[in-house]
Parts: structure tokens; sequence; C-alpha cells
């Protein structure tokens, strides 16, 4: 498979950033979008000039490291998976392929497909610790939750922040990935001595990030590479609405 890629470089975050195309010859069909990079980079190297920056680390859709806009969608067309996930049989021998990192102000570009995600780990330490003493792993039945919350609490932990969310939000609001967060610890019964305090604390963090402000488009859980409903939207916004209560009252 012999494929044209137009990749996005940019060298800092003060430089201009432009197209450049590589041509990349003989590509099997099993690589994974980041192996196909990886041999590309190798090429480059090989010729002295400056190989593609971009992230990874598990490269088994479990870390959220990994990140870039393919042909105008967060992690390529293919739905639920990450870019260390998307392999080369999904695109046709000749394709042109348009590689840019995830574009939104709170994810400054640091270089070439790598952005600045920074303001996520700001937004979840806003959120604080527990103070429920947890000390070792208890039985499974020693805390009573109702199977809905815990499937809920369960769904929401999935999130493994990788910024997709934000990059196909036409307003680059962070709502989908604050929203789990706040889930996940909210439905549980050792996050209710912080609940409301955490959800005000972290949403105003993520307004303090330059976020934008959700629009109910719905992109977002499309983009998604581990299906986060919508409604963990809900349940922060509802939850929010009563820490303003809560805090007049005190």
């Amino acid at each position: 498979m012999n494929l044209k890629l137009h990749v996005w470089r940019q060298n800092s975050p003060d430089e201009k950033g432009h197209f450049e195309t590589y041509e990349a010859n003989d590509v099997l069909e099993d690589m994974s979008f980041l192996e196909m990079l990886d041999v590309v980079n190798d090429k480059l190297e090989a010729e002295g000039k400056e190989p593609i920056a971009f992230e990874s680390d598990c490269r088994e859709g479990i870390c959220g490291a990994c990140g870039c806009m393919i042909n105008g969608q967060p992690h390529g067309h293919k739905d639920r998976t990450t870019t260390c996930q998307l392999h080369m049989r999904e695109f046709k021998d000749g394709d042109d392929i348009v590689i840019e990192p995830f574009r939104a102000k709170a994810f400054p570009v640091i270089k070439d497909l790598v952005v600045d995600r920074s303001s996520f780990d700001r937004i979840i330490q806003a959120g604080g610790f527990i103070t429920a003493r947890t000390g070792s792993a208890q039985d499974a039945n020693a805390i009573p939750v109702a199977k809905v919350e815990s499937d809920r609490a369960f769904d929401a932990a999935t999130c493994i922040g990788c910024g997709a969310c934000v990059a196909s939000c036409p307003n680059a609001a962070a709502m989908l990935f604050t929203g789990a967060k706040v889930t996940h610890l909210g439905l549980l019964p050792q996050g209710q001595p912080e609940r409301f305090i955490r959800v005000d604390k972290m949403v105003t963090q993520m307004d303090a990030e330059d976020f934008g402000h959700c629009t109910n488009f719905g992109e977002c859980t499309l983009a998604c590479p581990k299906s986060i409903s919508l409604d963990v939207i809900s349940q922060m916004n509802a939850d929010y609405v009563k820490a303003q209560f809560k805090s007049r009252d005190t």
C-alpha cells in the first residue's frame, strides 16, 4: 500500500506551522497508524531530516496519550477507536491522508502533532482528594452500591483523557471529560463527602482553562473511544446547580 501523507509541522508553540507532504510506501495493512508513522520517521532520520513528533505510550488504547486529527476527525474515521488502534487496512492504496494536531485554545501545540493537555490535569487536580478512609481492599459487598449507579460510575471511569471530545467539539468544550470525572466519584459512596465542593471546583477550573461551552452538538460522544455518554454532562450540570444552592446555605 502506497500513501501520501500531508502532515502538520510546527517547531514550537510560537512558530507558524505548515503542512509537509511525505510518501509512505510499502505500508502493510496490518500496521497500526502509529507504526506507519514510525516507518516514515525511520526514513526521515535515515535521510538526515527531522522526524515527525507525535505522542504515544501504551499503544493499546488505554493511556490516552496518542491523539491527532486524521482527515479532519479525532483518531480517524473509525468509530470508538484510538489513533494507536487504527489500522492501515482502514485506508486504501493511493489515499491522501491529512494529519493534524488536536486544535483547541486550551490545547496549545508543543511540536508537530503534540499538544499540551495539562489543562485536563489541572481540572482533575482541582477536584482534590477524597477524605473517606479506604484502607486496604475491602470485600466486594462491604459497601453496598446500587447496580445502576455502579454501572454508571464504571462507564464514566473508562474515560482515558485523550482529548478527542474537545477536538471534535465545534466550541472546543471539555464538558464530556469533566462530566466523566465528576460522575465517576459523584455516584460512589466514597465520593459523597466532597461531591458538591468537587464539582464546583472542577467546573470553575474548566472555565478558567479557556475551553468553550457545550451547545449540545453531541460530536464529543461520537468521537470518544470509550463511548462516554452525554448523560455525564447532565449529571455534572445537576450537581453543579445543587452545589450553588448548598454554597448559599453555608
